[in-house]
C-alpha cells in the first residue's frame, strides 16, 4: 500500500513538479504531533506550515475567527477541513520533500481534469474526495 501511495503522488508530482526546498530531509509529520487537547491545533499548524493561522483560514475557505476561537476551533466544520487538509499534505510531502513544498504545492499547482482548480479551492468547496480520487487513479495506472 505504501509503495502504491509512493507511486501515485510520485506520477502527480512528476506531472506538476515543484520545487524542493534546500536542506530539509524528507519527513511525514504524523498527524498526532499537530493535535492539542484532542483536536488538530491552528497554532501547531500554522507553525509547521510557517504561516499565520489566518492565512491557514483562508486557504481552508473559514472565516479568521474560525482558527482562532476555541468554539469554532472545536466545530465539525474546522475540524474536517484542517483533516482533509492535513491527509492531502500527507500524500504528497514524500515527493515535494517538505511540508511547506507541500503547502506550495496544495495551494498553487491546478489538478489536472478540474478546469485549474487546486487542490485547495477544490477542498474550500467540499471537493476533497475528488482530490483523493485523482490521486487513486493515477495510482492505478490511470491519468490524473
Amino acid at each position: 500500500a505504501l509503495h502504491r501511495l509512493h507511486h501515485e503522488v510520485s506520477q502527480i508530482v512528476r506531472r506538476h513538479p515543484v520545487p524542493k526546498v534546500r536542506g530539509q530531509k524528507k519527513r511525514l509529520v504524523p498527524m498526532s504531533s499537530l493535535v492539542e487537547d484532542q483536536v488538530f491545533s491552528p497554532v501547531l499548524i500554522a507553525a509547521e506550515l510557517r504561516t499565520t493561522k489566518a492565512e491557514t483560514a483562508g486557504t481552508l475557505g473559514l472565516g479568521r475567527d474560525a482558527l482562532s476561537r476555541t468554539s469554532r476551533i472545536r466545530a465539525r466544520k474546522t475540524q474536517v477541513r484542517l483533516r482533509q487538509m492535513l491527509e492531502i499534505l500527507n500524500r504528497v510531502e514524500a515527493e515535494t520533500g517538505s511540508p511547506l513544498a507541500a503547502y506550495a504545492w496544495f495551494r498553487a499547482e491546478p489538478l489536472p481534469g478540474f478546469g485549474g482548480a487546486t487542490a485547495d479551492l477544490l477542498l474550500r468547496e467540499g471537493r476533497a474526495e475528488q482530490v483523493h480520487a485523482c490521486f487513486d487513479r493515477v495510482a492505478a495506472g490511470g491519468y490524473a
